[in-house]
């Protein structure tokens, strides 16, 4: 009976050791698996904040572009009720169908193109040099000045 008693005592000696190898290496894997989760959390954490950050960034933006949105369509509809875009719009009509007529029309065309680049390079004239000045200074009810005679 001794013997069974020393081989049950050898055996319950060996399985402490064992259980103690056991428990040793569990908690090593414990705390592994616990620094990977508190790693983990950390790295979702920084994440969470940097997308956070980038989220409300953006919905500021969004905030200054509907804002600018606003202010540009404002500006469009105040800027299109100016006086003189009436007559600017309805030129443009007219220049659409002097096209169109240009296009139908062929004797009327070489016409209008020669009293257009006429009065175009009058008009330029009037912008530049001397001639503003004249005109200015002594307004005539004849378009043609002496320094049109004289050119």
């Amino acid at each position: 009976m001794e013997n069974i008693i020393i081989g049950f005592a050898i055996g319950a000696v060996l399985m402490l050791i064992i259980l103690i190898i056991q428990i040793t290496k569990n908690r090593g894997r414990i705390k592994a698996h616990q620094a990977e989760i508190s790693r983990l959390k950390a790295m979702l954490s920084d994440r969470m904040d940097l997308e956070s950050e980038g989220l409300s960034k953006l919905k500021e933006e969004l905030a200054e572009l509907k804002l600018q949105n606003e202010n540009m369509r404002i500006t469009i509809q105040t800027h299109a009720q100016k006086p003189g875009r009436k007559e600017v719009a309805r030129l443009q009509v007219y220049q659409q169908a002097v096209d169109r007529l240009a296009v139908s029309a062929p004797g009327f065309s070489a016409a209008w193109q020669a009293a257009l680049k006429e009065s175009e390079g009058e008009y330029e004239q009037t912008l530049i040099g001397v001639k503003p000045f004249v005109k200015r200074v002594i307004p005539l009810k004849n378009s043609k000045t002496s320094l049109d005679i004289e050119e």
